[in-house]
């Protein structure tokens, strides 16, 4: 959509230049690339065609379930702390079978806090929620912005390297995993020995 307003922008480019931002921030860095805004209505029509493209092929990354489903059988809590909005969240985790993992109060947005990731405060507000001081919670991040917020908010995390670079992930402060069937033996069986 950023190619039909005249800024040529591929997958590759999408993902540098804003994998891991809030939408807002989406916007403003698009339209300094542009030299103006987009047009009323864009960020509509892009959730909508957002929204048309999970629903004929979201899938869940490979391991998600197995790792989520061991993590509460060893009495682990989980949930997910998500820069988008909690709409798109309930429709990833719906469309990727994902959903019954996650009851609805462990679902937290970037929009319930006053910053996004990198800042530290989706992080701090989740663990607040879930009743849990920050240096007893672990994250998954794939993105060097929200391994930031992480360690920021005084938690350990890994890095889920498939398609971020593992070791920008390490620099951040993460220990990168290229699978998150590697967690389930360090997560899930740390927890039940405590």
């Amino acid at each position: 959509m950023l190619t039909e307003q005249g800024l040529p922008t591929t997958l590759a480019d999408a993902k540098a230049a804003y994998q891991g931002k809030l939408l807002a921030e989406v916007l403003e860095g698009a339209g300094r690339r542009l030299g103006r805004s987009l047009p009323e209505g864009w960020l509509g029509e892009y959730e909508r065609r957002r929204a048309q493209a999970f629903e004929a092929g979201l899938r869940p990354i490979p391991g998600a379930a197995e790792l989520a489903g061991a993590l509460l059988w060893a009495g682990v809590q989980i949930c997910v702390a998500s820069q988008g909005r909690l709409e798109k969240t309930r429709l990833s985790l719906s469309l990727t079978g994902l959903d019954g993992l996650f009851a609805d109060s462990a679902r937290f947005s970037a929009d319930q806090v006053p910053r996004g990731k990198p800042h530290p405060d989706l992080f701090l507000f989740a663990a607040a929620s879930m009743g849990f001081e920050p240096a007893g919670c672990v994250v998954i991040e794939d993105t060097a912005g929200g391994v930031r917020a992480a360690r920021s908010a005084g938690m350990d995390v890994f890095g889920y390297a498939a398609e971020t670079d593992a070791g920008v992930l390490a620099q951040e402060g993460a220990r990168p995993v290229t699978t998150l069937l590697e967690l389930i033996p360090v997560l899930a069986v740390a927890d039940a020995e405590a």
